[in-house]
């Protein structure tokens, strides 16, 4: 698939790659220190300890987003984060205010499984064969393109927090619903909310294929079929595993998670979600994580106090969030100081206003 970002995106000079550590890390306390209150490091809980140390704030994508909002202080916004993260602060965000990602090529394998054209491609054969009353609804971990098409079509974006209330508001108008980009969040979600198996159809935009096997009229919810890279490498036998060694382990997971999964852990929810409940452990307890692996490790040098494991311990951390580094993130910096604007991302004016309409129906729903 094309992308014009990766596309565009620079080979890092070798002198990054060459200085130390503590020479990546005292140059980018130089230039934050220079900058003030005109830089702001907004960083996602999936990064790695050594970027995260430098954060000025850590969060999901969303909440970052709407932190970098409601900063009006800050004239350069280094998103220590993925592609569609930077695209949701820029949207959000004044257009005197730039957001800059450390490493162009950062992007998330689950939003690029959704591109525009499969979207409105698939949009247009659903229609045709059910009919106009299928409402879009997006996780927020998507494209701006993608949020504009919802947008544009009266429907909304999600988060894995507010995916409830989002998906019940679109049933309780009586709409048969869309769901992009991650098909196991809107399984998990609308299952919960009481719509069987049976009623959830699956778009297949490679094959361009519906995969249904009752009458169409009995569809209520079309998923998407993408996922996260991350979260669908935890198998039932990892839980089965967990609960061998120890029958009183806690088993908690993501909502990104296949479905047997989530059916078989003790608790499911959000990455705030997961942070809160381990926060609020009792002493003494073990938990086994199913999410990403650098948030779980930070959980566990974070709460000595309770036994921490990932749900699958062989499990790499988020291999496109991780593209960010020190090198990377010392030659943003360098850049902003040069006035060099090739690493800002910028969404045009006609996407960015459509976009915003599903994130603000979003914020209005919830």
């Amino acid at each position: 698939m094309f992308n014009l970002t990766i596309e565009n995106a620079q080979s890092i000079p070798e002198k990054y790659i060459k200085m130390s550590h503590q020479e990546l890390e005292d140059k980018i306390k130089s230039i934050k220190a220079s900058l003030g209150d005109r830089l702001f490091m907004p960083t996602h809980h999936y990064q790695k300890n050594e970027v995260a140390q430098f954060a000025d704030i850590m969060g999901d994508s969303l909440e970052l987003a709407r932190i970098c909002k409601e900063n009006t202080k800050a004239q350069y916004f280094v998103f220590n984060g993925v592609h569609f993260m930077a695209e949701t602060a820029d949207i959000l965000t004044d257009d005197n205010q730039d957001i800059y990602l450390p490493d162009l090529s950062a992007g998330c394998s689950m939003a690029d499984m959704a591109n525009i054209e499969q979207a409105l491609h698939g949009y247009d054969i659903l229609t045709n064969r059910l009919g106009d009353n299928i409402l879009p609804l997006t996780y927020v971990n998507s494209t701006a393109a993608i949020k504009k098409f919802v947008g544009e079509n009266g429907g909304s974006c999600v988060t894995s927090g507010n995916a409830d209330s989002v998906i019940q508001w679109a049933l309780d108008q009586d709409k048969r619903i869309l769901f992009l980009p991650d098909q196991h969040l809107g399984r998990n979600t609308a299952y919960k909310l009481g719509i069987k198996l049976e009623e959830m159809a699956v778009w297949d935009p490679i094959q361009k294929k519906l995969d249904f096997d009752g009458r169409d009229e009995d569809i209520r919810i079309i998923l998407w079929k993408g996922h996260c890279s991350v979260h669908e490498k935890f198998y039932p036998i990892h839980i089965d595993q967990a609960r061998k060694k120890d029958p009183d382990v806690n088993v908690i997971v993501h909502p990104e998670c296949q479905f047997d999964i989530v059916q078989m852990a003790d608790y499911a929810g959000s990455t705030k979600y997961i942070i809160d409940k381990i926060k609020n452990a009792a002493k003494g307890s073990h938990w086994v994580i199913g999410t990403e692996m650098n948030l779980v490790q930070r959980l566990k040098e974070t709460y000595t106090d309770i036994t921490i494991e990932s749900l699958n311990p062989l499990m790499c951390s988020c291999l496109t969030m991780n593209r960010i580094d020190l090198p990377h993130l010392a030659w943003c910096l360098d850049k902003i100081i040069a006035g060099d604007r090739s690493n800002i991302i910028k969404v045009d004016k006609e996407t960015s206003h459509f976009a915003k309409q599903s994130l603000e129906r979003m914020l209005s729903i919830v």
